[in-house]
């Protein structure tokens, strides 16, 4: 198995993947108690599924008992620009750096998916004759790459509960490829935050009870992304003009000095999500919404939710003239659009 794993390690250079490590699927037992703990404590707000799938997500052997590895592969996105300069802009909008261009998910798992193929040809039959079998995820089932991703070295869960890898910082996804063949693993990352705190001290909404842990009902992508229905108003006022997702406190963190920029192009920003104009994201209408976002992750939590975070972006603007397109919307549709809309205003005029 160590040649193959060799083989392996070269083939996922070969896909695109910056990093390859490999762990076992009962390597992280220490992932069901501290899931419980974050669920106890409530702080996955609406994120049901959470809760609701928590016996796979504590434990990757029981999400299928046969598999005997897990590689886990780095999928590096990181930007060419400081995803931060945008926030003095306040007319235009703050979009995510791994949402400014094409989904993710489908990226990622075509490469896996490609490198799965790759190992089943490459072990070929084993001595039961029997062929290997692989099942792929990205972010889209119950598996915990991030402990995952620590227990096979490819970096460690910093203070703001993301991997953290020395050679890539922190800008990269995390894939997954179960598999029935027993490959060499490689060792834990150990963590290397030391007394830093600049992730946490970097979060508008204090989202970070402690260091290592995260109250998602406080977190801005959370809140732009997973949330549904109008959002606090104590934190409306944090949310800047952030509308979808939050990059300050992956920003922050020092081990970006050792960042590349993405190789995929898939993943370089888009000219109009760099910093869209908020007056025009918030004249769209659900075809519009749609028609723009195809094939973008942003699409995924649909045109009410979108234009909700872009008035909250108009009324923390400052901007006057914007006015007009937050009481255009104070008619819409949608109940929580409305009540956005109206709070623009309102904030507009008390500005």
């Amino acid at each position: 198995m160590e040649d193959l794993k060799a083989r392996l390690l070269a083939e996922a250079a070969e896909v695109g993947f910056a990093a390859c490590r490999v762990c076992r699927p009962w390597d992280v037992p220490q992932a069901a108690e501290r899931l419980a703990a974050f669920l106890e404590a409530g702080h996955h707000g609406q994120m049901g599924w959470m809760a609701e799938r928590s016996h796979w997500r504590g434990n990757p052997a029981a999400l299928w008992p046969e598999a005997r590895s897990v590689i886990m592969l780095a999928e590096n996105y990181g930007p060419d620009h400081d995803p931060r300069a945008v926030l003095a802009a306040r007319e235009r909008a703050a979009v995510s750096v791994y949402a400014q261009n094409r989904d993710y998910h489908d990226v990622v798992k075509k490469k896996l998916k490609r490198l799965g193929r790759w190992l089943i040809d490459a072990a070929g039959a084993g001595a039961g004759g029997e062929a290997a079998e692989i099942k792929v995820f990205v972010d889209t089932a119950p598996v915990m790459e991030k402990p995952l991703g620590q227990a096979a070295g490819l970096g460690w869960q910093g203070k703001h509960t993301n991997l953290v890898s020395r050679e890539l910082g922190s800008w990269f996804f995390l894939g997954a490829i179960f598999t029935t063949l027993e490959l060499p693993a490689d060792g834990a990352e150990r963590d290397h935050c030391g007394s830093c705190r600049a992730c946490l001290d970097a979060c508008p909404t204090a989202a970070f009870p402690a260091p290592y842990r995260l109250d998602a009902r406080r977190c801005i992508s959370y809140l732009t992304i997973e949330h549904d229905g109008p959002v606090a108003e104590d934190l409306r006022g944090l949310l800047g003009n952030r509308i979808y997702g939050c990059d300050d406190c992956l920003a922050a963190c020092p081990w970006n000095k050792f960042a590349e920029v993405a190789s995929e192009a898939k993943y370089h920003a888009r000219a109009d999500l760099l910093a869209p104009p908020l007056a025009e994201l918030a004249a769209l209408d659900d075809a519009a919404f749609r028609a723009r976002f195809s094939g973008s992750p942003i699409k995924r939590i649909g045109r009410n939710r979108f234009v909700r975070n872009v008035l909250y972006a108009i009324g923390n603007s400052g901007q006057a003239e914007l006015r007009v397109a937050a009481r255009a919307l104070c008619g819409d549709a949608d109940e929580t659009v409305r009540d956005a809309a109206r709070w623009a205003v309102a904030r507009l005029r008390d500005a």
